[in-house]
């Protein structure tokens, strides 16, 4: 078919300016991530072989638009002793990266700020990732103009114990969209501390269970504009702190907005001495927005006495499916069951939950049955979703389709939009369902799986039964092409 075939190698062919593709791992031309990054252009993509041995391979950058992605299952990067400029793991002063299915651990410092990434360039993506046992899990530097998105990743055991290190720690940047995350375990710190002008923590998981020691579940110092919206969030009985989330507890740096949405989250104190699930502190004036929360456990709401407090559930057991595991699911006949209010909109952001926090780290649509429920779940309304929801590539930074994402230019894990003109991108658009379908009908296709990852972490997304486990480079252009309007 060499008319398909010319027709293919035409479309294709602006897809291919885009960026290169440097593999890396046993067999491939790059040893070790590092040697591949200090190769790389500007737009290119690095794939890690899960197969390689990469402990103390650490390094820092400076290129921009760069795309790290784990294949062949998740690739492990330990620290082993080693940090670079003293800072972390992996440094990066690029604008626009995206790290993409790796796992990040070991990172230890002199000053105790040894970090898996430390963020100090523009706008950062971070999906299907697992931090752990680093000193700071993130470190993200103030970065005006920035817009950091975390989703679909597990943040476990970061801290150096010091209370000033965190499982997450993000400075003051233009917006956080912090989604689909499993953040738990942290030694003494938090679970997740923000200082962003903008946060959105959306149907994430913070828990510290039986043995966490953490402090604050979510610690959000400096105000700012910020929406907490369907997330399970459980104080475990060994915390360093009676609060659960914090807000505006530091005077230094102090956003210039004091706007707090808490809206249909499930919020439990398995402290026995009780606590105050949210704390605000006295310089806040702006009234805090409490709505259709479940706040279960000994303790007060929260110490604002202005505070717009709005069918929330305090009462007796709200009947959960199983509170012994952290399943807090509703079974029939809940007290919370159709007992919630419309949160309506605020910030030009609806505050109706579309979505519903899936273990581990994953994520289901949320659709209403009758009246909208209290809490993280709506019962009987889960919806799933591709891969638990990490399939869904063209999701903006509210949640919604189609608004900015982590680079400004789109919310998926891909962010750099397809170039040329609305011709060229249709072009594109028949030379890749052109190459899909002759990829469909070769007789036999490979899919990739990883051979060593925990059963609880579920990170091969890349084929399902029958499914066509389409390149890298394929997906990253199909992905560019669907921000595009």
């Amino acid at each position: 078919m060499p008319n398909r075939t010319l027709l293919i190698l035409a479309a294709l062919a602006p897809l291919r300016a885009l960026g290169a593709t440097l593999e890396v791992g046993p067999g491939h031309p790059f040893a070790a991530p590092c040697a591949a990054i200090a190769a790389a252009g500007a737009g290119d993509t690095i794939e890690i072989d899960a197969a390689g041995s990469y402990s103390g391979d650490v390094c820092g950058w400076l290129t921009g638009g760069l795309t790290i992605v784990g294949v062949n299952g998740r690739p492990k990067i330990d620290a082993g002793g080693q940090s670079s400029g003293g800072k972390a793991i992996w440094v990066i002063s690029g604008d626009d990266t995206v790290v993409d299915n790796v796992e990040l651990s070991g990172a230890s410092v002199a000053d105790l700020n040894g970090a898996g990434i430390r963020q100090e360039g523009k706008n950062l993506t971070v999906r299907r990732c697992y931090f752990h046992d680093n000193q700071d899990g993130i470190l993200a530097g103030d970065k005006p103009g920035s817009t950091i998105v975390i989703e679909y990743s597990e943040f476990a055991d970061n801290g150096a114990g010091d209370g000033m290190s965190h499982n997450l720690y993000i400075n003051h940047v233009d917006q956080l969209v912090f989604r689909y995350n499993y953040s738990h375990h942290a030694k003494v710190g938090h679970l997740l501390k923000t200082r962003a002008l903008t946060n959105r923590i959306l149907y994430n998981r913070f828990s510290d269970e039986a043995t966490g020691t953490a402090s604050y579940e979510i610690n959000v110092p400096n105000a700012g504009t910020t929406f907490v919206i369907g997330n399970v969030i459980e104080q475990g009985p060994m915390t360093q702190n009676p609060a659960i989330v914090d807000y505006g507890s530091e005077p230094t740096g102090f956003n210039p907005t004091s706007d707090l949405y808490l809206v249909n989250n499930t919020v439990i104190n398995d402290r026995p001495a009780g606590g105050t699930f949210v704390q605000v502190s006295a310089m806040v004036t702006t009234p805090v927005t409490l709505t259709n929360n479940i706040f279960f456990g000994p303790g007060t709401v929260s110490n604002q006495a202005s505070a717009v407090v709005t069918a929330n559930y305090t009462g007796a057991s709200p009947l959960f499916a199983a509170a012994a595991t952290y399943d807090y699911h509703l079974l029939p006949g809940s007290p919370c069951a159709d007992a919630g209010h419309d949160p309506g909109a605020a910030g030009g952001m609806s505050l109706v939950p579309d979505h519903q926090y899936v273990h581990p780290a994953m994520s289901e649509g949320r659709m209403l049955v009758g009246t909208i429920d209290i809490g993280a779940y709506e019962l009987g309304g889960g919806v799933a979703l591709p891969d638990g929801g990490a399939a869904i590539i063209d999701q903006g930074t509210d949640g919604s389709s189609g608004t900015d994402g982590g680079s400004g230019r789109g919310g998926c894990a891909c962010q750099l939009a397809a170039q040329g003109s609305a011709p060229t991108r249709w072009l594109i658009v028949f030379g890749l369902v052109l190459l899909l379908r002759a990829r469909r009908d070769r007789p036999a296709l490979s899919c990739r799986h990883g051979s060593d990852q925990p059963a609880r972490f579920h990170e091969d997304r890349g084929c399902r039964g029958r499914r066509l486990a389409a390149p890298v480079w394929l997906r990253n252009a199909a992905r560019r092409l669907l921000q595009r309007r």
